[in-house]
């Protein structure tokens, strides 16, 4: 029947025909990559944390290894054939050894040996916990390691292959590291990973939302030479979102996490939330502080790419790029809150 139409209604009968195959074949924008993607991260996030308070802080280490696997197998790529095979194998072994020496030794001293902090001054703790020795001890054998690579691969490495190398190995094993201290803090555990990881995404939204709005009459640049989408209006927006994650975390920490008392491996107890309001400053102190070392992650990450003339890290994350685009605010922002959970450790002694 079709057959006896004429010619542009034959073409526009096909034409419709193949519209709805046309249409179901049609990629996604990239808009739509990176929100698939990111409620994909949320909710692996979010079952390793559940995991991390349900059954066993190991549980979020695994999560912390993955990262330290993958994070640094982008830095080896990205720097390409400016490392030596040798190099690459030596950086990917010991980046993962120090976060696993550091887990594995604090699980001893801890559990095993039973080295706590006491209930009443810091000052009377008894036992030490010599894991940051440990991780620091391992740590210090891959640089060995990296720099006697000179003897034995004299002719096939260079003193700059040997920089990019250490880069790589630090970048972002070092700060990893300290993610995994946040995990093992022997109070505060719960809120520290919540404020790694919750502050930097809940600051760059905002951010972005105060660039979108006020960026034209406030263009002034943070970083022009290094990031030159990001304001200085848009960095204040990342404080705001920093104060408001704050609150956010503070619910969630007496709301959910302090509720939760693990009595062994997946045995637990729940109590009803009792919110401490006057902590509530200081957990929207530390966010504004987080926001600020998140935003600056995010610049030291955004320079490395420019230096090495990339894009992105990576294409693991669809939308974003690599692992390492998706956690670059948390690196910096673990070093801070794991020091200000610490001062406070030592400081105030065991929470209530």
């Amino acid at each position: 029947m079709n057959g006896n139409l004429p010619e542009h209604e034959q073409e526009q009968t096909d034409k419709a025909q193949r519209a709805p195959a046309e249409k179901a074949r049609r990629p996604l924008s990239e808009t739509q990559k990176r929100s698939i993607t990111s409620v994909v991260y949320v909710v692996v996030l979010l079952g390793f944390f559940t995991l991390k308070i349900l059954v066993d802080r190991l549980f979020f280490d695994l999560f912390i290894l993955i990262f330290t696997v993958i994070g640094t197998y982008e830095m080896l790529r990205a720097f390409g054939d400016r490392l030596h095979r040798s190099q690459r194998i030596v950086v990917g072994i010991f980046s993962a050894l120090v976060v696993i020496a550091y887990v594995v030794s604090d699980v001893i001293f801890t559990d095993v040996y039973g080295v706590t902090l006491p209930d009443g001054s810091p000052l009377d703790a008894k036992g030490r916990n010599y894991a940051p020795h440990i991780a620091l001890v391992i740590f210090i054998t891959g640089i060995a390691v990296l720099f006697g690579l000179l003897v034995f691969v004299h002719a096939r490495i260079s003193l700059e292959s040997v920089g990019y190398s250490l880069i790589a190995y630090m970048y972002p094993s070092v700060f990893l590291v300290i993610m995994a201290v946040c995990n093992h803090l022997a109070y505060y555990s719960d809120v520290a990973i919540a404020f790694v990881f919750a502050i930097g995404s809940i600051a760059d939204s905002l951010a972005y939302v105060f660039g979108k709005l006020f960026g034209k009459r406030l263009p002034a640049k943070m970083a022009p030479s290094v990031s030159p989408n990001k304001t200085l209006i848009g960095g204040f927006g990342g404080l705001v979102g920093g104060a408001l994650g704050g609150v956010l975390v503070f619910f969630l920490y007496f709301g959910l996490c302090k509720c939760v008392d693990l009595t062994g491996f997946a045995q637990f107890t729940l109590s009803a939330p009792v919110f401490e309001w006057d902590e509530m400053f200081f957990f929207v102190g530390i966010g504004v502080v987080t926001s600020a070392f998140s935003q600056f992650g995010d610049l030291v990450e955004s320079s490395i790419k420019r230096k090495l003339g990339l894009k992105d890290m990576g294409k693991i994350l669809p939308g974003h790029g690599g692992v390492l685009d998706r956690i670059d605010s948390a690196l910096y922002a673990s070093l801070v809150v794991a020091l200000i959970f610490v001062i406070r450790l030592m400081t105030a002694g065991v929470p209530a």
